[in-house]
């Protein structure tokens, strides 16, 4: 397990010790570690008074915090000689103003955004030493505005070790030095190469503060992806023979807390839960609930559904026990059918839609992807099956969609077995047509990432797993299929390529947006 004091960023594991009843280092992380009945307290559903997981919620997402740095000077007048650089601060009141300007701009980001924001107080600098007591601060983002201060102001406030976002003016209000010399001085260094550590073409930002936002989204995103606790029930793997090495890639590229429960600790569990009286009746009437409320159509039998609402109840509980929301399912066709006499589709969405990232088939390949496409975009994600591109569309496909895919509203579902065993509870969510989405396609490796951008055409019903889409492509079909590695997609509604992509540049992935 991750040493806390490794993690370069604040994580789940660190801030959730006042939502655990055990303390997180009673659960054995990596591929074989199983947490034994013996580590965990009393059954957890052995009394029916004993308190229940229903008031368990998601764990409110880390906010970014934003340092903004107003680097700027006076220049005194010299006699013939160039005594001023470019720039339109040449009075105290210009830099007043441009303070004000600056504190607006962001008050308006902060009150439109969609993801948790803490902007510090705007700082001003002129000298080295101020730059470098500033670049330490406990900030994630320093947002330099680099309005006139030689390059050595500049360089002291960029910390290699936290994020770097640079503006700078040309027509939103007093145009700054650095519009003209940021690439060939600041990045480049007065020669061809990029030289500067931590910052690079990316970062840049000029006059417009909508392009700050959509940046401060990506890297709020990463934040809460980098050391993400996941309680993985029987363990951490990887799909296929490239997916072998993912687990491990999970823990050192992502940070992440790969918490094991074994399928012996699970059926014990789910035994308790089911003489639980009171959990019992009270996952039946939700069952009802959901089964009456909204667009949905019961195509298997009832009690497993009623199944469904139960394992939820333990799932919920082990996320609470871990201190986190986040829970990946392996052997997800094999032993757990059994154990729970449900298959995990349909819990899976229903954790999903209630704002949890809860994933089937434990594949490491692709879970990276779903928590960072979740906290970028603030909804329910959908890891899924490709299937062969061709004539401008693919099928994706998988058993366990969310339903709640725009965050707000249930997309119209039927409810139906699992395909491959015809068994269990497994949701077919009919996705909007016309729907905007975003497709992720990871590596085995973790070193290229794909994305394009694809339209709902039709929701079929073809024998293959129940929820299935028909998508466009934007981009080309040619590319794509030359480029696709790894296996599972990960789909959210919405656009999100560019904040992906940013994202994943800070961690070295590269990245190719087929529909840019």
């Amino acid at each position: 397990m991750e040493n806390e004091s490794t993690h370069n960023h604040s994580c789940n594991c660190c801030r959730s010790e006042k939502n655990c009843t055990i303390n997180r280092r009673t659960f054995i992380t990596g591929i074989g570690a199983g947490l034994i009945a013996a580590n965990l307290p009393r059954a957890l559903f052995a009394s029916e008074k004993q308190k229940l997981s229903d008031g368990y919620k998601p764990l409110s997402p880390l906010k970014l915090k934003i340092q903004p740095v107003l680097a700027v000077t006076l220049f005194n007048r010299a006699e013939k000689t160039s005594w001023r650089p470019w720039g339109g601060f040449h009075t105290q009141k210009d830099i007043d103003d441009e303070k004000i300007r600056i504190k607006k701009e962001l008050e308006k980001i902060a009150a439109t955004r969609e993801f948790g924001l803490d902007i510090l107080p705007l700082a001003t600098v002129d000298n080295v030493q101020a730059a470098k007591q500033i670049a330490n601060g406990s900030h994630d983002v320093l947002l330099m505005y680099a309005a006139n201060c030689w390059v050595d102001v500049l360089e002291a406030l960029t910390n290699p070790q936290k994020w770097t976002i640079v503006f700078a003016r040309h027509d939103s209000g007093p145009v700054y030095l650095w519009y003209e010399v940021l690439h060939n001085r600041y990045l480049r260094k007065t020669v061809d190469e990029f030289g500067q550590p931590g910052v690079d073409y990316r970062d840049i930002v000029i006059d417009n503060p909508e392009e700050l936002k959509w940046r401060f989204r990506a890297l709020a995103g990463l934040k809460n992806t980098l050391g993400k606790k996941i309680v993985c029930i029987g363990g951490p793997a990887g799909w296929g023979e490239g997916g072998s090495k993912a687990p491990d890639i999970a823990r050192s590229t992502w940070k992440m807390d790969l918490a094991t429960i074994d399928l012996q600790t699970l059926e014990k569990l789910i035994k308790d839960a089911k003489q639980n009286k009171e959990l019992v009746s009270r996952c039946s009437d939700e069952a009802a609930i959901y089964l009456k409320k909204g667009d949905v159509s019961l195509e298997t039998e009832r009690k497993f559904v009623e199944n469904a609402f139960i394992l939820k109840e333990v799932f919920k509980n082990l996320m609470q026990q871990a201190g986190t929301d986040s829970i990946t399912v392996n052997h997800c066709m094999g032993p757990i059918i059994g154990i729970a006499d449900t298959t995990a589709c349909l819990t899976l969405s229903l954790l999903n839609d209630a704002g949890f990232t809860a994933f089937c088939e434990s594949d490491f390949v692709v879970i990276p992807s779903g928590v960072l496409l979740h906290y970028i975009s603030s909804m329910p994600v959908f890891l899924n099956d490709p299937t062969y591109p061709h004539d401008g569309m693919v099928t994706i496909a998988h058993c366990t969609a969310p339903r709640k895919m725009n965050g707000k509203n249930l997309e119209p579902v039927r409810i139906l077995t699992h395909f491959e065993s015809d068994y269990g509870a497994a949701p077919k969510v009919q996705m909007k047509k016309g729907q905007v989405l975003t497709n992720i396609v990871p590596d085995f490796n973790c070193k290229k990432w794909l994305g394009f951008e694809g339209i709902v055409l039709d929701n079929p019903f073809l024998d293959i797993c129940r929820s299935q889409v028909d998508i466009s492509v934007k981009g080309s079909i040619d590319t794509l299929n030359a480029e696709t590695k790894g296996f599972h997609w990960m789909t959210c509604y919405g656009n999100y390529l560019k904040e992906t992509g940013y994202a994943l540049k800070k961690l070295n992935i590269d990245w190719l947006n087929l529909s840019a």
